[in-house]
């Protein structure tokens, strides 16, 4: 028996709401006489809503299950042990919401101890041990299954992954030692290192069986039942399990170059996590699972009580939960059935969104144009791309078939709009532009119908002003490209009413977007902040600093693109437009860039050249450029930015823009990418002290999203 109970005294004091997961051994009879097998499952007494974690008193309850098993196998009573879940999950790794409140680092110690001193358990039990991943797995849940001799995994699990560098640990209970062993460094760096910072990206079933991590792949439906066949036949010895034993040598050290390179790109050495992680991993290469587990339980200490878990975890619930719950959100009784979508236009954007209402919504989604050649190839757009869903599996050929039937093209609008419940509009960013179409399209919609505006600055409010019923006009904001950013910007006009903004809300959630409210203002939040701070960048070059020192100034953030690469992503030319709205808005407090206006005039679209590999300005750029005699370092250009992004984040909420400084967090997240590991704008800006210095208060209660007290 271990000394569970003493490693958690301290810690399981600071998880009194821990949902705690059971541990049920039960016995039954191998297939084709395997012998006499006892099965755990982990299961917490709760649907799909409260997933399987581990914290001190799972633990412990997984630690007594053990010990019985253990007896049993001592005593010739059973042939080998499995574990798996409950129904669709297996488990989802330590409960965060005890881990962010440790304030003693003997407790995270004691965590990351207590984690191994049970798991690595299932490996010396004296008989094979066999774990089942039935479903979702992630973090511990991933890393107990890593302890046994044999794993099998459903194709149907949805999500496998070691998501701790994401929320700013390490894989602390084997994970960076057990895994680059099992299927050699670039593998488990691509699992632990690459998926992380990849916005956490998840693996399916199959894939966890192709990378070695699983030995078998069952289908969902029988997938125990399966499993326990496969685990008869493995204990008779009529399956043999064959690994390739990593190389560990030259290549091993060469995986970990590389994923330092892939750190590098993605955090630029601003998040210690995952360059903790990859020196477990280098380390590991000599096999000593004691000294590796140990250094995995010294990194779980020092990261639980640092400042990047506290963020990572406060973003994550952002993401999870204040995103399921927009703040001033109409009730949702409120909306209205949505039958049929139009679009107006037939560009990219408005291709984009044709066919995520068509896949989200299964409706019939109509694209009108000015002319038939726009409008055809708009609707050749959407079924190129899913044309391109099919070969990638994503789709079948019957679902192919229905989603290009309910996308279509016309150039009437009273014909294809006269039954239509929502239409939005992506035309050309010019008022007079969009006003001309919602008077047009107003008078051929029913009277119930919602007429949405993609507009990224625009004055929702004045775009409706002549209409009959601007009371049912809504902003509703996407972020390119549309497919990939979550957020959705939906923006409440002085005259909107509640049933209009409850469809709207209602719309988003089935296109599974996070939705938050935003009042009708200027730019509203995301494009509001981004050309604040861009404008600083921009100033500081106009004035004289050097484009490549004040692109590095934010660097030390680890944002995942420079400030001029990010310029070149949102176009020189839509850059400038958003500034100009802004600049008659708040002028101030926005400038216009003369030499971004020199850009644009000339067609330019990148101010870089890649041509030897490392990016260097275009001389044809440098060569518009008029600048000052003014020169500011790297610190003074991140500070000016950084006071800036303050000052517009105050003034945001002093005039309601969004109901709290969160929403600003989750827009910044969701909308820009914003690192999880810096946990938010407004925490940062409070933990650097620059909300006090540049605005004379924090945004957020002190101790959240910080280091612990």
């Amino acid at each position: 028996m271990t000394n569970i109970a003493e490693l958690l005294k301290g810690a399981a004091q600071s998880f009194p709401d821990e949902v705690v997961t059971q541990a049920h051994v039960r016995h039954l009879d191998l297939p084709s006489n395997g012998g006499r097998f006892a099965l755990i499952t982990l299961d917490n007494g709760f649907d799909h809503s409260k997933p399987t974690t581990f914290g001190p008193q799972s633990l412990a309850n997984l630690d007594v299950a053990i010990d019985q098993v253990e007896a049993e196998a001592k005593a010739g009573e059973i042939v080998a042990v499995g574990l798996t879940g409950k129904p669709f999950i297996f488990a989802v790794g330590a409960d965060l919401k005890g881990v962010e409140v440790l304030k003693d680092r003997a407790d995270a110690l004691a965590i990351g101890q207590a984690g191994h001193a049970v798991f690595r358990r299932l490996g010396d039990l004296g008989v094979p041990s066999f774990a089942y991943y039935n479903g979702a797995a992630m973090g511990g849940g991933v890393e107990v299954g890593l302890h046994c001799t044999y794993r099998t995994v459903s194709r149907a699990t949805p999500a496998f992954s070691l998501p701790e560098v994401f929320l700013g640990l390490v894989p602390g209970w084997g994970g960076c030692v057990l895994l680059p062993n099992l299927i050699g460094p670039e593998r488990a760096i691509s699992v632990v290192i690459e998926n992380s910072l990849n916005q956490n990206k998840q693996l399916k079933g199959p894939q966890v069986h192709e990378l070695g991590i699983a030995d078998a792949l069952f289908e969902g439906a029988d997938f125990l039942e399966q499993s326990l066949h496969w685990t008869s036949a493995v204990l008779r010895g009529e399956l043999q399990v064959q690994r390739p034993e990593p190389d560990r040598g030259a290549a091993w050290d060469e995986a970990v170059r590389r994923g330092r390179e892939s750190a590098d790109a993605k955090v630029h050495g601003a998040a210690p996590a995952a360059y903790r992680a990859l020196d477990i991993i280098a380390a590991a290469k000599d096999g000593d699972l004691g000294a590796g587990f140990a250094a995995e339980d010294e990194a779980l200490a020092d990261l639980i009580m640092g400042g990047e878990l506290r963020s990572g975890i406060y973003a994550f619930n952002l993401v999870q939960k204040r995103a399921k719950r927009p703040a001033g959100a109409p009730d949702k009784s409120l909306a209205r059935p949505v039958t049929k979508v139009g679009v107006v236009g037939a560009g990219l954007m408005a291709s984009q969104l044709a066919l995520l209402f068509a896949r989200r919504l299964e409706v019939p989604v109509v694209l009108t144009d000015i002319d038939q050649e726009r409008v055809d190839k708009g609707v050749g757009y959407v079924h190129e791309e899913i044309d391109k869903l099919l070969l990638k599996g994503r789709v079948n050929q019957d679902k192919a078939n229905r989603l290009k039937a309910l996308v279509t093209g016309s150039l009437d609008k009273a014909a294809s709009f006269g039954d239509a419940d929502f239409v939005i509009e992506a035309v050309f960013e010019e008022m007079g532009v969009k006003q001309k179409v919602f008077a047009e399209v107003e008078a051929v919609v029913p009277e119930h119908a919602i007429l949405a505006t993609n507009t990224s600055s625009l004055s929702v409010t004045e775009m409706a002003s002549q209409l009959r019923h601007p009371e049912r006009v809504v902003g509703f904001h996407f972020f390119n490209p549309v497919a990939v950013l979550p957020l959705l910007e939906i923006v409440r006009g002085e005259q909107t009413d509640d049933a209009s903004l409850a469809t709207a809300f209602g719309v988003a959630k089935k296109l599974k977007k996070t939705a938050v409210l935003v009042k009708d203002a200027p730019a509203f939040v995301v494009n509001r902040v981004l050309t604040r701070f861009l404008g600083e960048v921009l100033r500081s070059i106009d004035e004289g600093t050097p484009v490549d020192v004040a692109d590095r100034a934010l660097a030390p953030l680890g944002l995942p693109m420079s400030p001029i690469v990010l310029l070149e992503l949102v176009g020189p030319a839509v850059a400038h437009h958003v500034a100009g709205t802004l600049n008659g808005a708040y002028p101030d407090r926005f400038g216009i860039s003369e030499n971004l206006g020199r850009i644009v005039a000339a067609g330019k679209r990148n101010l870089y050249v890649y041509d030897s590999g490392t990016p260097e300005l275009d001389p044809e750029v440098a060569e518009l450029f008029e600048t000052g005699d003014t020169v500011l370092t790297e610190e003074q250009v991140r500070d000016r930015a950084l006071d800036a992004i303050a000052q517009e984040i105050r003034l945001m909420l002093d005039e309601g823009v969004v109901a709290e400084a969160q929403d600003v967090d989750l827009c910044l997240i969701t909308g820009a990418g914003w690192p999880f590991h810096l946990g938010g704008i407004t925490p940062y800006l409070d933990r650097e002290g620059v909300s006090e210095r540049a605005t004379g208060k924090r945004f957020l209660e002190p101790g959240v999203a910080s280091v612990p007290a």
